[in-house]
């Protein structure tokens, strides 16, 4: 009798998983991008739409997708990269049986056309509305109108980003910048789009002078600001928005944000403030332009080229006394031998020799700035 119990129990036990099985399934399916292979890291988002429940998932290197345990249900799958949707599928329906996989063309979304799962959409969508309330039928429409919404907005995005690229490429800079607002007007949270902006609009205030200038580099600055709202951990940003306040000559707040872009990129450092140093030389300000490149070789003492201009800059705080002769600071020398040990072969090789002469001997009256001369002397 115990046997018979405990047989009579396990059978129980195992109905009763097998119940509980049968009320879940497995969604899988694949990502192919718009140049035909797998998509890594897609992010796949799934909306339950007969009642509330989101599930999410990213693609593998071979751009597979799993979710096991879905409970059982009409289901909305999305795909997107990057925080914007690329594609998706409506009306997914799950049930206890083997399910087909769910194939993301992106090449075929991206061109407008329908999905691979397309044809099967508007059917499932009616299936799904049976047995639902007038509150339930109302609400699974509204989220259906919804994603269509979502999906043709991301293609008018992709289509206005893409064009402002083309443009700029172009240097067409009013084109892209009329683009790349469109973009921003579609989707106001994209970084990149403000980003891109940003440079249109700096490279089109160099194209104008007076009021125009200053107008579109102060419409410049703000996309910087917006881009790095959105992502405040990209470094390329605070460089790009530094070298773009320098030239707004705001040079403290350049300071500040070439500081950032350096603690969030350590490798890089030093190229950022030797970037602000030619930059600074170029608008005339030389002394905030010997402090950037000297932060350069302290960062990186194998500088050779922050260590080259900051030679230059000590140069010019030389002393010349009444009989000719050069005496300069300290540091100055050893900073030409350092870029020649560095590079003895470099563009500013025969520069950097002619300075070293220089100092040994007296100033030419007509002396100019070497690292502005196209002929480098010879020692």
């Amino acid at each position: 009798m115990k046997l018979r119990d405990l047989a009579l129990s396990l059978a129980g036990m195992l109905m009763c998983a097998f119940g509980v099985l049968a009320q879940t399934a497995v969604m899988e399916g694949n990502v192919k991008g718009e140049d035909g292979k797998p998509v890594q890291g897609a992010m796949i988002k799934i909306t339950r739409t007969d009642i509330k429940g989101n599930y999410q998932v990213k693609t593998d290197k071979k751009g597979h997708f799993l979710y096991a345990g879905l409970p059982l249900g009409m289901y909305d799958v999305s795909v997107e990269i990057g925080g914007a949707m690329k594609d998706s599928v409506k009306g997914v329906r799950l049930h206890g049986g083997d399910m087909p996989p769910i194939e993301f063309d992106l090449a075929k979304s991206a061109a407008g056309g329908p999905g691979e799962q397309g044809g099967q959409t508007q059917p499932a969508a009616q299936d799904a509305t049976r047995g639902m309330s007038a509150q339930q039928k109302a609400e699974l429409e509204k989220q259906l109108k919804e994603r269509e919404e979502a999906m043709k907005k991301n293609k008018e995005l992709n289509d206005a980003f893409n064009a402002g690229m083309t443009a700029a490429q172009a240097k067409q800079w009013d084109q892209a910048i009329a683009s790349f607002n469109k973009a921003s007007e579609l989707d106001a949270k994209q970084h990149v789009v403000w980003a891109q902006l940003a440079e249109a609009e700096m490279n089109f205030a160099a194209t104008k002078s007076g009021a125009e200038a200053d107008a579109e580099t102060a419409k410049g600055l703000d996309a910087y600001q917006k881009a790095i709202e959105l992502k405040p951990d990209d470094a390329g940003y605070h460089n790009n928005f530094a070298l773009s306040l320098a030239k707004a000559k705001k040079f403290p707040e350049a300071q500040a944000e070439l500081t950032k872009a350096a603690t969030l990129d350590p490798p890089n450092a030093g190229r950022y403030y030797y970037n602000l140093g030619a930059l600074l030389v170029n608008s005339g300000q030389n002394e905030p332009a010997g402090d950037a490149f000297k932060k350069a070789i302290d960062i990186d003492p194998n500088y050779a080229d922050a260590q080259y201009q900051y030679g230059v800059f000590l140069l010019s705080k030389a002393t010349v006394a009444a009989d000719g002769k050069v005496t300069p600071v300290g540091g100055t020398a050893e900073a030409f031998q350092k870029y020649l040990q560095l590079k003895p072969d470099g563009p500013f090789a025969d520069s950097a020799k002619q300075m070293l002469a220089t100092l040994g001997t007296t100033l030419d009256t007509s002396y100019k700035n070497p690292a502005g001369s196209k002929k480098g002397g010879k020692k």
